[in-house]
């Protein structure tokens, strides 16, 4: 399983380290987020790759909902917990990471299930700076240039089929929705397979510490994520190796 290099097992139980997380991020999502940096004093597993693990275990199910209720961080034993009508990921003091629910028919094609979670990545890695940089702009706001954040509240998904050769997602609407120092990002795409429109997938970002939009702290931060981007697969070749 091509997800098998990104945690371990340990006592039954899933264990993401930092370095684990922070490759998933830059090789798989294509997410060069510092907060995903192993050395991040504010460190935490993207939560794309517990998105994926969520798949890989128990299935793609044709209508699925995840709720991120909150950031993990390195070396925590996970619980995957099947509850009525989804599931669960939760620590030893029961804390609660991730909700899913799902219905619908589910398949356990592994195959399919790497193309869905590789095609879904794929998009989340473009939300910055190609989708929320405009959004941004046009809304006359952005988040904190020495900080910034954006963080998952919920993504969902509604399949009309799970027949979906070659899928990829398309982006059809983007949308913020600002309140005091608080930006509420929807993004709506449709799930595409051999160019036929499939089912939808919608992601909800919540963006913090918004002030007005200034071009030149963009820019700046523009160039620091191509930075980041540029040294890519090379930062684990370098003398970062903690985790």
């Amino acid at each position: 399983m091509f997800l098998d290099r990104f945690h371990s097992v340990q006592d039954g139980r899933i264990v993401i380290s930092a370095r684990q997380a922070s490759q998933f991020a830059k090789e798989i999502a294509g997410d060069f987020n510092p907060i995903h940096d192993p050395d991040a004093r504010r460190f935490c597993v993207p939560g794309d790759l517990l998105f994926a693990l969520v798949l890989a275990r128990y299935g793609l199910s044709e209508q699925m909902t995840f709720r991120f209720r909150s950031l993990l961080g390195e070396n925590v034993p996970l619980h995957f917990v099947e509850t009525e009508g989804g599931l669960e990921i939760r620590d030893d003091a029961d804390k609660v990471y991730i909700e899913v629910d799902r219905s619908g028919a589910t398949t356990r094609d592994d195959g399919l299930i790497e193309d869905i979670t590789r095609a879904y990545v794929s998009a989340s890695g473009k939300n910055f700076p190609h989708t929320l940089k405009p959004l941004m702009e046009s809304n006359g706001v952005m988040f904190n240039p020495d900080r910034p954040m954006v963080m998952y509240e919920s993504m969902s998904l509604a399949l009309d089929s799970l027949e979906l050769p070659s899928p990829g997602l398309e982006l059809h609407n983007a949308s913020l929705d600002a309140a005091g120092k608080r930006g509420n990002v929807l993004l709506e795409y449709r799930l595409m397979a051999d160019n036929r429109p499939m089912g939808e997938v919608t992601k909800r970002l919540v963006l913090s510490g918004l002030r007005p939009y200034c071009p030149d702290a963009m820019a700046g931060v523009i160039e620091e994520f191509y930075r980041l981007k540029a040294r890519g697969a090379d930062y684990f070749n370098n003398d970062n190796n903690g985790d």
